[in-house]
């Protein structure tokens, strides 16, 4: 991996790793549909990890029609990410060893030995964001100074970034 690949990996982590949840957007009968998931990853390698049911519509959405969004927003931090990519189901034992802790048995109380478990992997290949400044007071005065001078307010960085 190149540093800038590296560079732009942990920028994404940067302000992903503190949201809980994200907006999994996926296509079915020609309408989009999300629900929130929450992410199961310790850094941003490229891919995201949701756990899932088997039984549920997301997958059969996922195996018709790949290309999904995963959508992230922290509105204490004035920080907002979109990532785009194609999603797999995958099953097999040691991804679900490696991505398994103790919060997921929320949703899936019989454990890893589940039968309808599984991971859904989103291999993202763009992502943009919005990473404005998270002070209250900036924000607040950045927009006074716009309504004033008549100039858009600095809403801080926003970037897209090819992944693959």
């Amino acid at each position: 991996m190149t540093d800038a690949r590296q560079q732009d990996n942990e920028k994404i982590w940067s302000l992903i790793k503190d949201a809980r949840v994200a907006m999994l957007t996926s296509e079915r009968d020609g309408r989009l549909y999300s629900r929130p998931m929450v992410a199961s990853h310790k850094a941003f390698d490229g891919s995201l990890w949701f756990f899932t049911r088997k039984s549920s519509p997301k997958v059969a959405e996922v195996e018709a029609h790949r290309q999904v969004n995963v959508a992230y927003a922290s509105s204490s931090d004035n920080s907002y990410v979109s990532l785009s990519g194609a999603a797999v189901v995958v099953d097999d034992r040691a991804s679900i060893d490696a991505h398994w802790n103790e919060w997921i048995k929320t949703w899936f109380p019989d454990g890893k030995d589940d039968p309808d478990i599984a991971l859904i992997r989103v291999d993202v290949d763009t992502a943009e964001y919005w990473d404005a400044p998270s002070s209250k007071m900036v924000v607040a005065f950045d927009y006074l100074k716009a309504r004033l001078s008549g100039k858009t307010p600095d809403l801080g960085e926003n970037r897209k970034i090819d992944v693959r």
